[in-house]
């Protein structure tokens, strides 16, 4: 019995070592790394940024999809409000001024199917809209400008009209534009 308590207490106080000491490191590495830099859910933002004024992204593409660009300019103001400590503003004295513009808006076949006797008929069966923007975030502070461009595509079936599948993916469209320009601005990937 006394070999079994030995061996229970060894075990135990390993036990206590290893989880202090990984306390210690997440400890250590959560109180380094908050003073330099601003890090939340991969944002890193310097300590110096305080505001950012977002700009009306314009739609200067072939095509222009007139609920695209309101929706995806708000949108990207409430990510902004929601997952970084900046404060919005409307004055020209921003630490990030950040404007875009969608630059494409692109609809192309990305599925054939055959019919016929011989496969010898084909038409589409899928079609792709690819949505392009482009971003440019000035930092007043350092007078860096930076240029980002984001492109995304969206599949849909080629039976519909172009108007149909725009309502349809508008929401996807939109949220999955949001995410990509805020990870290019705010985590430089």
């Amino acid at each position: 019995m006394k070999h079994v308590k030995f061996s229970i207490t060894k075990r135990n106080t390993f036990t206590t070592m290893a989880v202090s000491f990984f306390t210690f490191l997440i400890l250590n590495f959560t109180f380094s790394t908050g003073c330099k830099v601003y890090r939340f859910a991969d944002v890193s933002i310097p300590d110096s940024i305080k505001t950012v004024r977002l700009n009306f992204i314009e739609n200067r593409a072939n095509y222009v999809n007139p609920q695209l660009s309101p929706n995806l300019t708000n949108h990207l103001k409430q990510k902004i409000v929601n997952q970084t400590r900046l404060t919005q503003t409307n004055s020209d004295n921003a630490n990030y001024d950040i404007s875009g513009t969608i630059t494409g808006y692109n609809v192309s076949t990305s599925g054939i199917s055959s019919s016929g006797a011989n496969n010898n008929q084909r038409q589409a069966s899928m079609n792709r809209l690819t949505v392009s923007v482009h971003i440019t975030v000035n930092n007043t502070l350092s007078n860096q400008v930076q240029e980002y461009d984001v492109s995304r595509s969206f599949e849909f079936a080629a039976t519909l009209s172009l108007e149909a599948a725009q309502s349809q993916l508008l929401d996807e469209m939109v949220r999955n534009l949001t995410d990509d320009i805020f990870n290019r601005i705010f985590s430089n990937w």
